[in-house]
């Protein structure tokens, strides 16, 4: 992202931004929509609201209105669009998009942002291809004057794909899709319970007529024991398999059996395989108690997740600083998000992409329809085809190598993914997998038994750490740590922790040379509420807690807003790192974040009270505060809190919360489950190779 002095060198000045949303809604739409708002007036521009997507610009009026910043206060935690959205037959006419071109120019708009899927940026596309011959219409027919055909002479166009499907091509996830995994793994996880009680099979009908990502996903988290997608459909005899998958896994004691079906699952042949007919199957061949359960809307609805807050506003903010650097012959663009950043590219060429993979899967090309989903996609598949599987024991390669695992630091909702992930994928390459309890002290302990497939079912779900973890470090362990390694001849080692973990890994290979023993491959999957691994974008665990600090700020707001004049201050964990507080406000719509990182001292906390003294005189008479733990030596959570107290007496009163543990606590979200499982199976593949490379060799003590 552009830094400060950036922003301050760019100029909206005399230009007009109108934002619409069209097609479906999808959660952090309005995220979106706040944050092209408030990123255009702040460089100056005028922001208009198009009510009703495409048919509100068609009608003009009073759908087309200029927006304050105070506009989009408070709805960056709602559901759906606040703006609507609707499908329009009209603008698909010339004459539809004539009126809508008219009603743009009298508001002086040339830069349009859309936020839909990829029939409404096609849609936008077209539109900006027609502009010059709409406006020379136009002035012809005398509703615009000629003059304006060269003061509006082009129209930029920018998308953001909207859709819980995430079924646009060209980037890593689209707004909305992180929420609508939410609300599925909340209905899974409820499921669970009462199909572990009655032994019960049910099958679970998912979003994504043309795209099975929402089904994927949600099987990886949550550990289903099949799913069916549009993209990969199951061979000839599928029913067979499944069959014998489901009876396999009961006759491992396992209680329960879930299949997610996405609504677009077809066969081989192209054939729809529908939930009803799993669930005929499974009560047919194995009289199993079986239940069907159709997610439908509930998976649009509700609040935007951490993940598509920030994800949306980061997404405006890029949109609108496309549509100030586009000139005429900049082609219409999608801001898409690769890895962690978020990045401009063709919208027409994504387009073609995703309408290419229909036509694989319409062709029976269903390897080129994964392949053109991209590697996200792939990734996820081939992942879940690796951990839902066992193969028997003649099949399994021999490798005579074992492999401990074991968990370091504090816990973060998301471990347990990650063990469970390691040693499925482990016993999967061949190798003996080690479970470690209660971290290097149990290490140095003897605290370490073989693991089996079966021992991790079910783990997935579940917060905390079950092997038990502890921040102790391994140097005074070394000698001990070194026995038992000897004594259970453990040929590699993954740990998975936080910054413990980190420096844990670092002192064992500074120990090589001591301790032959040490000379085996090591790597560490970074877990920790606080994201501070270096050289990690992402930490397991940190997810969790950011929906959590974000949940909490929503539920803070509402107070903060009854009561009125009402400002908080939210200390949240994180150490010496602000990634928690800085994002828990972004995601929760703060007016500050106080973090070690970034300097502040006593005239910077004056102007932020000075700042939500002004904020008290508007309709918004609230105001969310957030610090990091270790912020600052002196500028403590009670030295603030006293500060905006008194300073603020008579204009608005002050309320302090100290979020503690819960962060680290409750069941891991689905992008810390679904990034503990990728993650930790990669790092065993790695081991593996490692293994088969250099084994005890002396590339170790370097």
């Amino acid at each position: 992202m552009p830094d400060k002095k950036f922003f301050e060198n760019l100029s909206g000045k005399g230009k007009a931004i109108g934002v619409l949303t069209s097609g479906g809604d999808a959660q952090g739409m309005n995220a979106a929509v706040r944050a092209v708002v408030r990123m255009g007036i702040y460089v100056e521009a005028k922001v208009y609201f198009i009510y009703e997507g495409y048919q509100g610009m068609v009608d003009g009026g009073d759908n087309i209105v200029e927006v304050t910043w105070e506009s989009v206060s408070s709805i960056l935690q709602v559901g759906g669009t606040v703006i609507g959205s609707a499908r329009c037959k009209a603008f698909r006419t010339r004459e539809g998009r004539l009126k809508a071109a008219c009603n743009l120019v009298k508001c002086g708009i040339t830069n349009l942002c859309v936020i839909g899927g990829d029939g409404s940026l096609t849609g936008a596309n077209l539109f900006r291809e027609e502009w010059n011959g709409l406006l020379e219409e136009l002035a012809q027919n005398g509703e615009i004057e000629k003059g304006a055909i060269k003061k509006y002479a082009y129209l930029n166009i920018v998308g953001m794909v909207g859709s819980i499907d995430n079924d646009f091509c060209g980037t890593d996830m689209t707004i909305g899709t992180d929420s609508a995994l939410h609300r599925i793994i909340e209905v899974v996880d409820a499921i669970m319970t009462t199909a572990q009680s009655h032994q019960r099979t049910f099958v679970l009908e998912v979003m994504g007529r043309h795209c099975g990502y929402l089904a994927l996903v949600s099987a990886l988290a949550c550990g289903a024991d099949y799913v069916f997608i549009p993209e990969y459909p199951p061979e000839e005899g599928w029913e067979d398999h499944m069959c014998s998958r489901l009876s396999e896994n009961r006759a491992r004691k396992k209680r329960l059996n879930i299949i997610i079906v996405a609504e677009g699952a077809i066969d081989c042949h192209n054939q729809p395989i529908t939930s009803e007919q799993v669930k005929d199957l499974v009560v047919q061949r194995l009289g199993y108690d079986t239940r069907v359960t159709i997610l439908g809307h509930v998976q649009r609805g509700g609040t935007p997740s951490a993940f598509d807050r920030i994800l949306a506003s980061r997404m405006g903010v890029e949109a609108v600083l496309a549509l100030l650097e586009g000139t005429p012959e900049t082609p219409a663009c999608v801001v898409s998000l690769s890895g962690n950043q978020a990045v401009r590219l063709p919208l027409m060429e994504c387009v073609q992409m995703t309408q290419d993979v229909q036509k694989a899967m319409d062709g029976k090309r269903f390897s080129d329809a994964v392949q053109l989903r991209g590697r996200s996609f792939e990734n996820n598949l081939n992942t879940y085809k690796l951990l839902s599987t066992k193969r028997t024991a003649a099949d399994l390669p021999k490798t005579n190598f074992n492999v401990a695992v074991l968990n370091v630091g504090a816990p973060a909702a998301g471990m347990n993914a990650a063990v469970r992930s390691a040693v499925r994928i482990g016993i999967t390459e061949g190798h003996k997998m080690f479970a470690v309890t209660d971290g290097f002290e149990g290490f140095s302990r003897g605290l370490i038994k073989e693991i089996s497939w079966g021992d991790v079912g079910g783990w997935t779900g579940q917060g905390g750490s079950i092997l038990g973890t502890k921040r102790a470090l391994p140097g005074k362990y070394l000698e001990k740590i070194a026995e038992q390694m000897r004594t259970h001849n453990i040929n590699a080692l993954l740990v998975i922790g936080g910054f413990e973990a980190y420096l844990g890994l670092l002192e064992l290979s500074a120990a090589r040379e001591k301790f032959d023993e040490f000379c085996i491959p090591m790597v560490m999957v970074p877990a920790t509420v606080s994201n501070n691994v270096p050289g990690s974008d992402f930490s397991i665990g940190a997810d969790t807690a950011l929906n959590t600090i974000t949940d909490t700020c929503d539920r803070i707001k509402l107070s903060a807003s009854g009561t009125k004049r009402r400002v908080f201050i939210i200390e949240t964990m994180g150490g010496y790192c602000g990634y928690l507080a800085n994002m828990g406000a972004l995601a929760a719509g703060a007016d500050a974040a106080y973090i070690f990182e970034e300097k502040f001292d006593i005239r910077e906390l004056q102007a932020n009270v000075e700042h939500l003294t002004e904020k008290m005189k508007t309709s918004i008479q609230r105001g969310l505060v957030l610090r990091n733990e270790n912020s600052s030596e002196n500028y403590t959570t009670d030295f603030i809190y006293q500060l905006y107290s008194e300073e603020g007496k008579g204009v608005f009163d002050c309320r302090k919360n100290v979020l503690g543990h819960m962060q680290q606590g409750g069941a891991p979200s689905p992008f810390d489950r679904n990034f503990g499982t990728k993650i930790s199976a990669k790092a065993v593949l790695w081991l593996s190779k490692k293994l088969k490379e250099c084994y005890r060799r002396a590339c170790w003590k370097y």
